[in-house]
């Protein structure tokens, strides 16, 4: 029975490896695409800003619920855009149920005033979240494109200018921009945040659509043609990611989405523990919920590569390996135990090198993503190699939390679209607490995690009596990981 229990333990586990590693090799592809498209000189045609007759009307969209800390700022950000006043819009979509609603309302009245195209919209329920707002927008925008910004975003005043322009290739529907972080140094949280953001910004966002294959735009510091937004079926809210699922349907229909990484759209990092969970929850079960409305379509598709396929359902798969991590951590100590009572499996470990070796290719792809936004000097190599394990080991810490939002995704269970708080921080000495918006509740994960980071203390403890101290590293980092997640969730509450 034993023997029996410890096959099925190294099933389980070796699976979850072989999945991480698959995943480490398509990021090493999409590095080579990276690489290889850094190196090329890029053209393409673009409208003539300078002729009147190619200029085009654009909708600036603002979705935006309860922002008390941000929404001035917004206004006034936006306001700033250079573009003709004759050829712009913006539309506030405002779903708010405070006291913001009124001061909104005077402000976008005093811009008014100066002569700027701003409409406060307002809808009498929430239907469809952030996806039923930009839906209801889209009604009546006057825009042939549409561009969209989160409360937080601050575009530059040219942004407009340096993207509208590549909508003169009739078959592009998107235009995305990379994300930049106004509160980066703010904390080791907001750190290990840009860390993985630049990384997807970079390495993946690259790297899939300089050979074509499906990216996403990412709700927000974007423009849609409005043509593409309707032929791909419009908005829908029914998956915590509307923005992954519209962009895998206008793909499907054989649009093309153009990424600029070299356009930064500067945001708002979440600085406290909570907000930065439940971003990631909704991150994460959002796009377990999209594998479950799209990757068969993906599959299927006889428009599209064997490799684009592929890309397409291991970037689908992206939270999933959430899963598979935690998966790996949590069966590791048995593993540690089954090497040495069963002699004869002690090659079990030579599967552990999968995950090593997995490791390596991300930390190679995450240095070049590094270097290409921070530099490449010996010293920043010093700090990207404790960033990188600072990363590691938080994202083991959040991997029981992700684990659940990715389990509910894919059992297809509901749940409320939950905003991110915004704060308005951009240095160390402000403060965010006194956040109205921030959840005064602990998480019932909390319990977990604590008990969590005690059993990888055992797994430490237990390298010391078997004289097996291979799992060590691991264990060390899953235990600082968890109790990170712990000890920060407990005392980041308002």
């Amino acid at each position: 029975m034993e023997l029996t229990i410890a096959y099925i333990i190294i099933a389980i586990y070796g699976i979850a490896l072989l999945l991480i590693f698959f995943y480490s090799l398509a990021q090493l592809n999409l590095l080579v695409n990276y690489l290889g498209y850094k190196r090329q000189i890029q053209t393409a045609p673009k409208f003539n800003l300078l002729d009147p007759r190619e200029i085009p009307f654009v909708t600036i969209q603002l979705p935006v619920y309860n922002e008390e800390y941000v929404m001035e700022r917004l206004l006034e950000n936006i306001a700033k855009i250079e573009y003709p006043k004759s050829k712009l819009e913006i539309q506030v979509l405002d779903d708010s149920t405070d006291d913001t609603v009124n001061d909104t309302a005077d402000r976008i009245k005093a811009l008014q005033e100066s002569g700027l195209d701003i409409q406060h919209i307002r809808r009498e329920n929430r239907q469809g979240f952030k996806a039923g707002a930009l839906k209801e927008g889209l009604k009546i925008a006057k825009g042939d494109f549409i561009a969209i910004f989160d409360a937080d975003f601050m575009p530059a005043t040219d942004w407009l200018k340096k993207t509208v322009i590549y909508f003169k290739d009739e078959e592009i529907g998107v235009v995305q921009t990379r994300w930049g972080h106004i509160n980066r140094e703010y904390s080791v949280l907001t750190r290990i945040q840009a860390f993985a953001l630049d990384a997807h910004f970079t390495l993946e966002q690259v790297g899939r659509n300089a050979k074509g294959h499906f990216i996403n735009f990412n709700g927000t510091a974007g423009i849609w043609r409005k043509e593409c937004i309707i032929d791909a079926g419009n908005w829908e809210g029914d998956t915590l990611t509307e923005d992954l699922d519209l962009s895998y349907r206008a793909q499907l229909k054989n649009w093309k989405f153009k990424y600029l990484e070299d356009v930064e759209t500067p945001a708002e990092l979440p600085v406290v523990m909570s907000a930065a969970r439940s971003q990631q929850f909704r991150w994460n079960k959002g796009g377990a919920e999209n594998f479950r409305k799209s990757v068969w379509n993906v599959i299927s598709a006889k428009n599209i590569s064997f490799k684009t396929k592929f890309h397409g359902v291991m970037h689908l798969l992206n939270s999933s390996m959430f899963l598979c991590v935690f998966t790996v951590a949590l069966l590791s100590i048995p593993i540690l135990y089954i090497k040495n009572m069963f002699g004869h499996l002690a090659w079990v470990f030579d599967i552990i090198s999968l995950f090593i070796v997995s490791t390596v290719i991300l930390f190679i792809c995450y240095w070049f993503t590094y270097k290409s936004i921070q530099g490449s000097s010996f010293d920043k190599f010093v700090d990207y190699i404790k960033l990188f394990f600072t990363f590691f080991s938080v994202a083991l810490g959040f991997s029981l939390h992700n684990s659940i939002a990715v389990l509910e995704g894919h059992m297809g269970k509901r749940s409320e679209f939950v905003r991110t708080p915004k704060f308005n921080l951009n240095s160390i000495t402000d403060s965010w607490k006194g956040n109205k918006y921030l959840t005064k509740k602990l998480s019932p994960n909390m319990i977990l995690e604590a008990a969590l980071m005690l059993y990888f203390l055992f797994g430490m403890y237990s390298a010391i009596p078997l004289n097996d101290f291979g799992l060590f590293p691991f264990h060390f980092m899953l235990f600082l990981g968890f109790g990170f997640v712990f000890f920060k969730s407990l005392t980041a509450r308002a």
